[in-house]
């Protein structure tokens, strides 16, 4: 037997704002950070559980004390029976009916709660020898269900449902596990979109992601309209008729505002709109995807819990679901919204443009191809050029494709170095940037 010993929260921070990187209508100059954890154990074999919370700067220090307050739900517990039960270890830190108050299941306490599950998750993984979507894929339907809080889901999917789309696909495992491992996951990449950029560099990056094998690219939107039809020109005329364009405009218009400024952006054959007005507002997401149809609607990186998945669902509000790994409380939410999609046909391409979410969101999709949907075809992971290098296992995206990985764990671990280098703020990277810009460290936590 062994014990939960510590749980240890870092302020993580990386300056990309200096290059627009990340830069969007509503966000023009997010330096990607992420409230990390570290859960310890007194175990001979040393492994740690890692995940985090992704941000864009300022208030990751409120995260970071969210999850400190979780300390007491996992310090000095027993580490086998926590990771034997994850149902029951993620139920326990949800419906604690003092955090719950905060929330109830959404923000930044819900967050906090998903990186210490997902912590848990990457040691259960490490222990088991396993990268985390073969873990998952290898559990029974029983035990896969058993992870799933289906309280609020029930009007539109039951337990048993959700066992007999686990226990359809069982058969048809190994012969999907050959398939994924062969032939990769589909990838699209937002590398050449962000608004920032100026011509020369959207058109560089608009060929590189070509000659690299994405058949799908993605620019942000939201700005000025006239500029997005110029910059849409630049893509299409670099990228040619056979390459699908996205746009995303990260939350920035009304529903009238929404389908004006897309009818002006049809001529460039958009792939999908995503998130073109208020995470929250699933009626009006509804109303944007009647009226610009048969252009998809495509969101859900801002959805707070699996409730707003399903509204989104039942409302016919998008045709795309985008899950986020860090954004619900961790792997267990994330299961119940791939069963919604599955049993209700709507398409998963998962959010994935921050520090660290590409390593965590391809195990979701990976899971889902091999023991749920089985769905590889229109179906694909974002990928953004940044910051993999931080990781002791990174994304390995080739031909326009993630692979499988096969390291044990989540793969939201980082490197110590990089860790050491960017806490906020006293690493390298923010002592001199601190001391120059007072502004970064006004809401900083005790």
């Amino acid at each position: 037997m062994s014990r939960i010993t510590g749980l240890r929260v870092r302020d993580i921070r990386f300056p990309t704002s200096r290059e627009h990187d990340g830069s969007d209508a509503m966000n023009p100059d997010p330096d990607y950070s992420a409230a990390y954890v570290e859960v310890t154990t007194d175990a001979l074999d040393g492994l740690t559980g890692s995940a985090f919370v992704f941000t864009i700067g300022r208030g990751n220090e409120v995260q970071e004390a969210a999850i400190a307050a979780l300390r007491g739900h996992v310090v000095g517990r027993d580490a086998e029976a926590l990771l034997a039960d994850m149902g029951g270890t993620w139920r326990s830190m949800v419906h604690d009916s003092q955090l719950r108050w905060l929330g109830p299941e959404k923000g930044v306490m819900h967050m906090a709660i998903g990186a210490v599950v997902n912590a848990l998750w990457d040691l259960k993984a490490k222990r088991a020898g396993l990268p985390l979507w073969a873990l998952l894929a290898s559990m029974s339907p029983e035990d896969l269900v058993d992870l799933v809080d289906f309280r609020y889901l029930t009007d539109a999917i039951t337990p048993a449902e959700a066992l007999e789309l686990f226990r359809a696909a069982e058969p048809l495992r190994a012969e999907r596990r050959r398939r994924l491992e062969q032939s990769g996951y589909p990838a699209y990449t937002t590398t050449p979109g962000w608004l920032g950029y100026d011509d020369d560099k959207l058109a560089r990056l608009c060929r590189e992601a070509v000659a690299d094998g994405f058949t799908q690219i993605k620019l942000k939107v939201g700005g000025s309209v006239d500029e997005d039809v110029r910059r849409l020109r630049i893509a299409r005329q670099v990228v040619g008729p056979d390459v699908r364009i996205a746009i995303d405009a990260n939350q920035r218009w009304d529903v009238d505002e929404a389908v004006e400024w897309i009818d002006r952006l049809r001529e460039f054959d958009i792939a999908w709109v995503e998130e073109p007005t208020s995470p929250d507002d699933v009626l009006g997401h509804a109303e944007i995807a009647r009226r610009i149809a048969p252009v998809p609607v495509a969101t859900g990186e801002h959805m707070a819990n699996r409730v707003i998945a399903k509204q989104l669902i039942q409302a016919d509000a998008m045709r795309v679901l985008q899950i986020d790994a860090t954004r619900v409380a961790g792997v267990n939410e994330n299961v119940a919204i791939l069963l919604l999609a599955a049993k209700h046909g709507v398409r998963v391409c998962p959010h994935a443009g921050g520090v660290g979410l590409c390593e965590a969101v391809q195990h979701l999709s990976m899971f889902d191809a091999v023991a749920l949907s089985g769905a590889l075809e229109d179906r694909c992971i974002e990928f953004v050029d940044h910051l993999h290098e931080h990781f002791v296992t990174p994304v390995d995206v080739r031909g326009g494709r993630y692979w499988p990985p096969t390291a044990p764990g989540a793969g939201t671990e980082m490197l110590s170095d990089s860790l050491d280098a960017h806490t906020y703020p006293d690493g390298p990277v923010w002592a001199a940037a601190s001391a120059a810009d007072p502004v970064r460290d006004t809401i900083r936590v005790a």
